[in-house]
Order: structure tokens, then sequence, then C-alpha cells
């Protein structure tokens, strides 16, 4: 008996020994999860990242949307920092203008490596090809940066049911042309009726040269008869998922080779280090939303001085409402979310926490965001700012030896203004000007208010309002 006791407490050291302690830990390193990761490592404290896919970065690398809608001119934070390199490897932003849909593209390649650099600089400890369900660790603050929110659905965290209408996902993919034929076999499922309308808008050159990247290769996103496809994803297993996306997406590769011929034009051997060379996962625009402790929605981006969700301020946006419906069976119902309007706004810190849960905060597309809302927040610029919130309040909880709902917004603001972030939208000053901190302090104390309105597709607020407008961000259809 003592011998078993003996060798049962030794299991239990060694178990013990094996499990690692962190200040925070992000399950899923996406676009939100990344920031976050960076921005609380950055702020002290130990941090581990735990991605399933062999790549930092989400729906900017992983899932090969690496064409970035929005904030062109809201470059601060972390947000900026990215830009700012990817500027740099490939000489300066008017490169990064190679195709239509975006003022900000790039190989998702080159977004993963300089998202990883960033990570490991900082002091993140990432675990990729990694399950969660897999490590053994120990935490005082966990970030669900997942793509589905699934962790903070394991925690039982309380949903918002405000729709059970998902937007259209899509199985990217990264394309380029090759100097002789390249076609595909006919995939199965393959109908070229999804396809017929792909050009009745624009000419193939036209739709083609929407996703092309500065190195010459094309990324396949095409709403518009393209490869989006409307799918039940949270209640199907994840391989028919994938099954049926790829499967739209070659689908739209076969038709471009057979049926508008473009022979030579085959998926890239030298972007996604995966087996068939397609992303590691498909670009979901929506996700599960968790009731939190704000509720972002369209009314408080119309009139945010009726609400008081802008004196907590996180994260800004300019990018309209976007849902995609055009493969939903009641896509005509829906229709009027295509580019609903709305200015620039700002995105409160109460919705990376969700209600009933202590230390655990969200910062995806699992926000506590209303349905519509969605169709603005999803966004890339949206998030990793949202991230990078959440990785400042995780640092602050853990520093102060509190819960996260215990810090006050304008401790988490200031973390952020030391960082050049935008917490509101004025397009008056830019970070680093003189009075920039200043205007922002001011912004969410109440004393000074901007104007917001839509301009083009440039929503855009400020506190002197121009007598004129320019830098109108081209039309977008991500």
């Amino acid at each position: 008996m003592i011998q078993r006791l003996t060798s049962t407490a030794f299991l239990l050291l060694c178990l013990a020994a094996c499990t690692r302690t962190y200040d925070v830990v992000v399950v899923g390193g996406g676009t939100g999860g990344t920031a976050a990761a960076i921005e609380a490592a950055r702020d002290g404290a130990r941090v581990l990242v735990v991605e399933e896919s062999p790549w930092l970065g989400g729906m900017l690398t992983s899932a090969g949307v690496s064409a970035i809608d929005g904030n062109y001119r809201l470059r601060g934070g972390l947000f900026g920092e990215f830009t700012d390199s990817l500027a740099a490897r490939y000489g300066g932003y008017e490169a990064l203008k190679s195709g239509w849909v975006s003022n900000i593209l790039f190989n998702p390649a080159v977004g993963a490596d300089i998202l990883y650099k960033m990570a490991i600089k900082a002091g993140v400890e990432v675990r990729l090809n990694t399950r969660y369900a897999d490590v053994k660790v120990r935490h005082r603050i966990l970030i669900d940066g997942t793509e589905l929110g699934d962790v903070a659905l394991q925690a039982g965290a309380p949903m918002l049911e405000d729709s059970r209408t998902l937007q259209d996902m899509t199985y990217v993919a990264v394309v380029k042309e090759y100097d002789h034929p390249v076609l595909i076999e006919k995939p199965a499922d393959y109908d070229p009726s999804h396809y017929r309308n792909c050009c009745d808008t624009w000419s193939p050159e036209r739709m083609l040269s929407y996703g092309r990247l500065p190195d010459g290769h094309i990324m396949l996103n095409w709403p518009q008869g393209g490869n989006d496809i409307y799918l039940d994803y949270l209640s199907m297993p994840r391989e028919e998922v994938y099954r049926q996306a790829k499967n739209r997406t070659l689908g739209y590769l076969y038709y471009l080779q057979t049926e508008l011929g473009y022979t030579h034009l085959g998926i890239a051997d030298d972007v996604f280090p995966s087996a068939d060379g397609l992303p590691f996962y498909p670009y979901y625009r929506e996700s599960r939303r968790f009731a939190g402790r704000d509720t972002m929605t369209v009314d408080a981006a119309k009139r945010p001085y009726d609400y008081d969700l802008y004196t907590r301020a996180i994260a800004v946006g300019d990018y309209p409402v976007d849902h995609h419906h055009n493969q939903n069976p009641r896509a005509e119902e829906l229709s009027h979310l295509w580019f609903g309007k709305v200015p620039s706004f700002s995105v409160p810190l109460g919705v990376l926490m969700p209600v009933g849960i202590e230390d655990l905060l969200v910062c995806e597309k699992n926000i506590s965001v209303s349905w519509e809302m969605n169709g603005a927040t999803r966004l890339q610029p949206v998030v990793m700012g949202l991230g990078q919130a959440a990785g400042a309040l995780a640092a602050l909880a853990v520093r102060k030896g509190c819960h996260p709902s215990e810090v006050p917004a304008e401790e988490v603001q200031a973390v952020l203004l030391d960082h050049g972030c935008y917490l509101l939208p004025f397009l008056d000053l830019k970070p680093g000007e003189p009075g920039f901190r200043e205007l922002q302090e001011a912004g969410v104390r109440g004393e000074v208010k901007g104007t917001g309105r839509s301009v083009g597709w440039a929503n855009e607020t400020w506190v002197t309002v121009p007598d004129c407008h320019s830098e109108r961000s081209e039309e977008s259809l991500n």
C-alpha cells in the first residue's frame, strides 16, 4: 500500500511538473487571437497561444483573405504596425494596391511570417498545429480567439440569439499563372449553373484583377457567381463543411479553366504548405456570438451619442454593414444588408467579456455584437483592434490581481493610447501627431463629439468637419 501511494504521489508530481502555468492563454491564433497574444506579452504577461493550423493570423493568412477591408485612414496600434511591415516588404503602400478590392493586399505567407515574428519578438510562446484539448496548462485569463467561438461555447457562455441565418462562407484559393496548362479534375457535385453569372457585372479580366496580389498571384474570393457558399456550418461536421466549401471553390476554378479559357490558371504551389495547396480552413464571415457586458448594434453605430458605449471605446472601424447572403435561399429577403450605410464607429470594451463568466475574454467574430452589426465588425482591422484591446485588458487584470470585469475602461484605453491605437474614429489627427491623445481622451469623456457620415465607401467621423473629402476607398466585396 505504501509503495502504491508513493507511486501515485510520484505520478501526480510528474503531471504537475508537466503542467505549465501562464498568465494568459489564447486559444486560436487568428487575427484577434494573435493581436491579443502580442499585446498581452508586450504588457508583461506570460502568454501562450495555441493554434491548430501551421500559421498565425487567421482570416488574414490561414484562411487566405489577404486583402484588408477598410481602416486605410485609421491605421493605428498593431494594425498599423502590421500594415507598415507589409509596405516595407513590398516597397511602399502604393505597391499594396495591386488589386481593386482593397488598398492593402499581400501574399498570405508573407503576412503569416510577419505576425509570427512579431509574436516571437514580444515573447509569446507559440504552439502551432496544436489542439487546446491536447495542452496541459494552468492560466489566469483565457482568451477565445477561435474562428467559431468554440472555447466560449464549451465554457457555457450565453449566446446572442438575434438571428439564426448565417452569412455565406468562402473557401478562398490563391492561384497563379503557369507557363503550361494546369487543368484540374472536375470536382464532385460540379454544377456550372453556380458560376454562370460570375461576369454579369464585370469582364473576366476585371473579375480576376479584383484580388490580384503584389506578387502577381490572385486571391479567388468572388461573391457574385463565384465561390461563396451557404452552409449551416455551426451544426455540421467540420469535415463536411470543408468538403462542400472546397468543392464550390474548385468548381469555380474548373469553370474558369473550361468555360472561360483560363487553362494556365491553377492553384499556387508556393503559398500554402497544405496537401491540396488550399488555405488551412475557410473564411467564416460569422461566428457564434456571446452576450457581453456591452452589445454593439447598428443603431449605436449610427447614433453613438444616444448611448454611452463610446465612453468605453477600444477599437474602431469604417466599413459598411456588409453581409453576404447571395447563396442563401432567403437572399432576396436579406438583400437590404448588402453594404448598409453607417458612419465610422467605435466598439466598446464590454463586448469582449461574456456575462456570467469571469476570466474569459472573446476577441474574434465571437464578440457581443448584433447579427446585423457583425457585417461591419467582422473585418480584419476591427478584429485586430479588438484582439489588441483584449490583450491589454488581460495583462492589466493579471498585474492588478483582479478579474477583467474589475479593470476600469479608462485604464485599458490608456494602454491602447500608449501604443498608438485609435479609440474613436476621429480623422482630425493621426497617432503620433501633437494633440492626438488629448483629442481621443476628450472624446471618450464626451467633452468633444464627432460628426459621422457615409462618403462613398469611406465612412468617416470628424470633430471639425472639412468642406471637401478625398481618399475615398475602393469598392470592396470581401
